[in-house]
């Protein structure tokens, strides 16, 4: 950061730098401030004249990587499950998705055959929501903590910023300076901010459907499963498309990407929770496309399961990035850092 400081070639392509160049020293704090509000775009590794092979070695993208992660194991709540972002993986996530999944087909045994259509013959809608909504209490708790821990070390203001926001929503950073996602040296493409937003919209429309089905049922008392034009569904199901493009353009675009750009550690939790977003998706479609039929209650065990591992792993998974570089942002539009182009 110190020659980044001095140099200043990069100071337009994201606000990382003009957020950098407002201090003369870089505490702990600094760092990992900056280290958040970076989009991970690599365009400044490739327009660094001190980057590899020259000696300094200064790889701006992996450091701030390495940083993020490290903020991320430092702010989790409970501390000791911090553990987990280093043992985060795709095998992780697909045996903890397992084993959710085995648990509610064994539970299911002891209950009486499931009605095609009906959900809650499989898992009754009690059930459902005392282990769904205990584990949300719990997940929203672990992320209030992790990220109030974030933004008092970061001084603790929250200021309102229009410009912050629109950062936020648009992943505006997501492209450098204004071109496309770079993947090596001289190659661009759009893909990899399109397929971010296809995730991060699909996330959203996932839980406006979850919220809408939740209206239906406590103020209007309509039982899922609800008719393919309702609302809940509509929603639902467009976000499950967006859910099921993005993490799946995703994870080939990461194969195709400069491993200069990134390290190990964010490599691992990065494919974690992409993959558990797919399987989320994927598994949810697929029963809605077949919830009249018998193999209705085996979906229903499949997608439950995988739901409830995303859910677990949240507050320790990459998921958390999306939280304090909306925290990083509203701080740098404070101090004007989000004016570059």
């Amino acid at each position: 950061m110190s020659v980044c400081n001095a140099c200043r070639y990069c100071e337009q392509y994201c606000p990382v730098f003009p957020a950098m160049e407002r201090r003369r020293t870089f505490t702990a704090a600094d760092l990992t401030y900056l280290a958040n509000l970076c989009h991970g775009c690599g365009e400044c590794l490739y327009a660094c004249q001190y980057a590899p092979p020259h000696q300094f070695n200064i790889n701006v993208p992996q450091t701030l990587a390495s940083i993020r992660v490290s903020s991320y194991q430092e702010y989790a709540w409970p501390r000791f499950l911090a553990v987990a972002f280093r043992r985060s993986g795709l095998t992780s996530a697909i045996a903890l998705a397992a084993g959710f999944t085995t648990m509610l087909l064994l539970a299911r045994v002891s209950t009486p055959v499931s009605v095609a259509g009906d959900f809650y013959t499989v898992v009754p809608h009690d059930v459902m929501v005392g282990v769904f909504g205990g584990v949300m209490v719990f997940v929203l708790i672990a992320l209030t903590i992790g990220l109030t821990r974030y933004w008092r070390d970061q001084g603790g203001r929250v200021p309102v910023s229009r410009r912050a926001l629109a950062d936020t929503l648009t992943l505006r950073h997501l492209h450098g300076n204004g071109m496309d996602c770079p993947t090596a040296e001289q190659q661009r493409t759009p893909w990899r901010r399109w397929f971010h937003h296809a995730t991060f919209y699909g996330c959203l429309l996932c839980v406006a459907s979850t919220s809408v089905a939740a209206i239906y049922h406590l103020v209007f008392g309509w039982v899922a499963p609800y008719d393919y034009g309702s609302v809940p569904v509509i929603l639902g199901t467009s976000g499950g498309l967006g859910l099921l493009v993005g993490p799946a353009g995703l994870l080939v675009t990461r194969t195709h990407r400069d491993p200069a750009l990134g390290n190990s550690e964010t490599e691992r939790l990065d494919e974690s929770f992409i993959v558990l977003l797919f399987l989320t998706s994927l598994t949810g479609l697929l029963l809605l496309v077949m919830r009249s039929q018998r193999v209705m209650g085996l979906l229903l065990a499949a997608h439950l399961g995988v739901v409830l591992a995303l859910f677990v792993t949240l507050p320790y998974s990459k998921f958390v990035h999306a939280l304090y570089r909306a925290a990083a942002l509203l701080k740098a539009g404070r101090e004007g850092a989000l004016d570059v182009q």
